[in-house]
């Protein structure tokens, strides 16, 4: 790693103009850069994003993956690579300031991947629904009994080693996309633990957990997910 280490963020972001300002202005200096994927937004998140000082890229196909592959690909173009890369949702439920307490086990060579588990944190009344804490409980227990993968959340705010992430060939482009992370890594042999953060209540209606269909896509594809790489 280079010293002090190159820190990327990579926040997908979809009609967040209203809470996108508040998630970057709270994230730490030691950040280099903040790539924003503007996901087909019909508001103005990527004006505001970029006033903010993020580096904002378009994706015109919806999907939270398709978003974050995006941002990597502009990565991937800069002259000097990354060496941890740090995953944030654009709606102000994440804490960004406890972006320090996740590259921590990395800087110390304890881990190369790190979730920010909601399970382990604090979490404000009605932040989370409850398909979406039943969906964690389900999806990490049978991550535990099918691929000895042991985490208690899927938490969309995590950390991992830039190099590592690129070894793991992502390719899901919805809500797949975080435990295809993590059941990728797990299978890799990546070094990976969790640190407790907290969670409050989103600004705006979330995408997932606002709308039924919502809900019952995201779990029909994290389920699905568990069973493909079985």
């Amino acid at each position: 790693m280079h010293t002090p280490p190159i820190i990327d963020v990579i926040i997908p972001a979809y009609n967040e103009e209203k809470s996108i300002p508040k998630v970057i202005g709270e994230i730490p200096s030691v950040v280099r850069n903040v790539v924003v994927a503007n996901n087909n937004s019909t508001d103005r998140t990527g004006e505001v994003a970029e006033a903010a000082g993020a580096k904002v890229v378009f994706e015109p196909q919806k999907g939270y993956g398709k978003a974050c592959l995006t941002a990597m690909g502009w990565i991937k173009k800069q002259d000097i690579q990354p060496d941890i890369v740090v995953f944030l949702d654009g709606d102000y439920s994440d804490f960004p300031e406890e972006l320090l307490d996740l590259i921590q086990p990395i800087l110390a060579g304890k881990a190369e991947m790190v979730i920010g588990s909601r399970a382990l944190g604090k979490r404000e009344s009605g932040s989370m629904t409850f398909p979406q804490v039943f969906g964690n409980w389900l999806a990490t227990t049978m991550m535990k009994y099918m691929q000895g993968a042991e985490f208690s959340d899927l938490g969309p705010f995590r950390a991992i080693v830039w190099s590592r992430l690129l070894d793991l060939n992502m390719v899901d482009q919805n809500f797949g996309w975080t435990i295809e992370m993590q059941i990728k890594a797990h299978k890799a042999g990546l070094r990976y633990t969790e640190v407790p953060v907290n969670y409050r209540k989103r600004i705006g209606v979330s995408k997932v957990s606002g709308t039924v269909k919502g809900v019952f896509g995201a779990g029909y594809k994290i389920i699905y997910t568990i069973f493909k790489y079985w």
